[in-house]
């Protein structure tokens, strides 16, 4: 298990890194923007504004996913698309998933290790020597 744990943290470090700082940064970004949390009505006024930028009669063709972006870009919705790796195509959408995997792999591999480790100590603590 330890070593499963070495490999994948050598392999996945980087991405969950950047999965973790675009995540935290989309977080803060509409506080600090906005100088506290939104209200339902700035949610509603932000919906209505990206509903608008869709042109009329605008049908999305199956094989694409379409998610317009409004003029101007926002700064929270592309982060969002680093976050979930969108912004790289298919293949960053995959690895992104992948980190993902690979996080709650680590979580419980850890754990696992760190249990291994505690009763390891606790026997050697009681054996008579």
């Amino acid at each position: 298990m330890r070593k499963w744990h070495r490999w994948l943290s050598v392999m996945f470090g980087v991405f969950l890194l950047w999965i973790a700082v675009t995540g935290v940064l989309s977080q803060i970004v509409p506080l600090v923007q906005r100088g506290g949390f939104e209200t339902e009505a700035s949610e509603r006024a932000e919906k209505a504004k990206a509903a608008a930028a869709i042109p009329a009669g605008f049908v999305c063709p199956e094989t694409m996913l379409c998610r317009p972006k409004p003029k101007g870009g926002s700064i929270v919705g592309y982060l969002h698309h680093l976050h979930s790796g969108e912004e790289f195509g298919p293949l960053g959408v995959v690895i992104a998933t992948l980190s993902g995997l690979a996080m709650i792999f680590f979580s419980f591999s850890g754990l696992w290790l760190y249990v291994q480790m505690w009763r390891n100590r606790k026997d050697r603590t009681l054996a008579p020597g």
